[in-house]
């Protein structure tokens, strides 16, 4: 299973079921995982049908299935829970006013969260989201944020990772290296951060520093002081920094490519994403053109990430 050949992206599917096209999709291209949406969820039956193809292709019950399931306005399981006012700011309030009842309030709906995202087939969560709210933080961010104080996003950050491995679901931490300085919603427009290394690096990148998450996930910004032409994506210097001051040298860093701000073409934006040094990109709309663009210009991905994912979801599960 190790040895088998996969390539270093993920990506969507269409629907509630895999057409053909995309079962030959998968089968001569094999995504690193696949990612589902609302748009692939309708009942738990269906999703477990859903979840089990995509495992059969590739006869790998470690294989990562993925899904963006935060609770508040970000959530994927509408149909089964409503998580609508379990945002990360309501969380974050909880802590603050009485940490006793924060955990556990916390701990059962991850619990909850687990339970239902293991009944799918998922084993991959999107959380937690570890960007410092300021009083300008973009909506797009705003109540996903656990907070403005630094100290109570790292803490319930380390909790949401801690309950989620306890309850055999991985995790992802985003949006590294920190969206919270961005007044602008990054699906649409690039977000400028002009202040300094110091102050970045005692601040929104210090949070994302010595997480138990063995996956992260970058966020679209343009730090101006660090690299003024290239976006964290793209970015040499900013991955370097992720890699070394955030002592992220082990994580396995992901991005998203099809963001509308992002300049260049798919293929462009997939290599330069790798030469960049991210090890996995992510396309998520299920376009199956676009995704075969995403799929020839991403590399083999290196045997040393595969084993240590499948270890890592051997762990926890």
């Amino acid at each position: 299973m190790i040895n088998q050949n996969y390539r270093a992206f993920i990506c969507g599917v269409r629907g509630q079921k895999l057409l053909k096209n995309e079962i030959n999709f998968l089968k001569k291209y094999r995504p690193w995982g696949i990612i589902l949406f609302s748009r692939n969820i309708k009942t738990i039956k269906q999703t477990q049908k859903l979840t089990e193809s995509v495992k059969k292709i590739f006869k790998n019950k470690y294989y990562p299935i993925l899904i963006d399931e935060e609770g508040g306005r970000v959530t994927r399981l509408r149909n089964f829970i409503d998580s609508s006012i379990f945002t990360a700011k309501y969380f974050g309030d909880l802590f603050t006013k009485n940490p006793k009842k924060f955990k556990i309030y916390f701990n059962i709906y991850v619990k909850q969260i687990s339970y239902l995202l293991k009944t799918l087939g998922i084993n991959i969560n999107t959380v937690p989201v570890l960007d410092l709210r300021r009083n300008f933080t973009h909506n797009i961010i705003d109540d996903r944020s656990y907070s403005n104080k630094r100290y109570i996003v790292s803490k319930i950050g380390n909790t949401c990772i801690d309950e989620f491995h306890k309850n055999k679901i991985a995790t992802v931490i985003k949006h590294i290296p920190g969206h919270g300085l961005s007044n602008v919603d990054s699906h649409k427009n690039m977000p400028i951060i002009r202040n300094d290394f110091k102050y970045l690096l005692k601040n929104d990148f210090k949070i994302f520093a010595n997480k138990k998450s063995l996956f992260a996930m970058t966020g679209h910004l343009l730090f101006k002081k660090i690299d003024m032409n290239n976006t964290v994506t793209h970015s040499k210097k900013i991955i370097k920094i992720i890699r070394d001051n955030i002592e992220l040298r082990n994580k396995i860093i992901s991005i998203i490519i099809f963001i509308k701000q992002l300049k260049y073409s798919i293929k462009k934006n997939t290599r330069k994403s790798f030469t960049a040094g991210c090890n996995i990109v992510l396309h998520c709309n299920g376009r199956l053109g676009e995704m075969i663009k995403v799929a020839k210009n991403s590399p083999i991905i290196d045997n040393f990430i595969l084993k240590k994912t499948y270890q890592f979801i051997d762990i926890i599960s």
